[in-house]
């Protein structure tokens, strides 16, 4: 079997033996070593994570097949204080001119779906672009390195998950979707630190997306605390930040954002 077609449901029913057996096998094909292996509960079982460095980067196991993506708005209902602050913030004049927060969603998130992906090695830090975005591939590839598709970059925020966040439907609208908070800082489930400060943009290979923050437009402009918030969720794809950073006012920015590099198996 190719390391890159690994599916995360075969990944999950390993035992730690053979789990260590191909996180070697496929940290020694990209060059690389192991720095951590271990488990945590996933999703009512369990989860082997791997960690690798490789020239000073250090990067998690992703494992792949047919994933579910995008949020599903028709199984899920906002609570009465998400539904209250989203309703102070259009009573404000924001949300792109839907009245409803149910709407707004349907506009800034991905629909449910689908999608095949390979296994793939994923920086666990994401880096500040050094090139403009148009010209980060070739920058990447100098390094056997290349940026994250956006369905890539969903399926290892959310590892699997079906909920609004990394973590959950909830969020705390009493705090800062940025800064120190520790439910945003925790490594997911495949020990990525991601969808950690709504001041972050992450760019993928999709210029119609832009993921995990939206540059900090939401808080600074005052939207709200559940569209500050929002950026963050898993499947959030940020149309309208997406616009303005490949547009002409974001061409000049591009240190402002980053990206996610991945390392692809064979």
């Amino acid at each position: 079997m190719s390391l890159a077609d690994l599916t995360l449901d075969r990944w999950r029913s390993l035992d730690p033996a053979a789990a260590g057996r191909l996180a070697h096998e496929a940290a020694a094909q990209v060059g690389g070593r192991v720095v951590l292996l271990d488990a945590v509960g996933h999703l009512g079982g369990t989860l082997h994570r791997v960690r690798i460095e490789r020239e000073g980067r250090e990067f998690a196991l992703v494992p792949g097949g047919t994933v579910r993506l995008g949020f599903d708005l028709d199984a899920w209902e906002p609570t009465p204080a998400q539904a209250a602050d989203y309703a102070a913030s259009v009573e404000e004049g924001y949300g792109y001119g839907h009245e409803d927060l149910t709407s707004y969603l349907a506009d800034v998130l991905s629909p449910p779906r689908t999608a095949t992906l390979a296994t793939v090695f994923m920086a666990v830090e994401d880096e500040a672009l050094t090139e403009s975005a148009a010209d980060m591939p070739a920058a990447l590839a100098a390094h056997g390195l290349r940026m994250p598709g956006a369905d890539e970059w969903e399926h290892a925020c959310g590892a699997g998950a079906d909920t609004l966040f990394r973590w959950g439907n909830a969020c705390p609208l009493d705090e800062p979707s940025y800064g120190n908070g520790r439910v945003r800082h925790e490594p997911n489930a495949f020990g990525l630190h991601i969808a950690y400060d709504s001041y972050g943009t992450e760019l993928s290979a999709d210029p119609t997306a832009v993921h995990g923050g939206d540059g900090g437009e939401a808080v600074c402009g005052g939207y709200g605390d559940l569209l500050g918030w929002l950026p963050l969720a898993t499947a959030n794809r940020n149309p309208y930040a997406a616009e303005f950073t490949y547009g002409p006012d974001g061409e000049g920015m591009y240190e402002e954002f980053s990206t996610r590099p991945v390392l692809s198996l064979h």
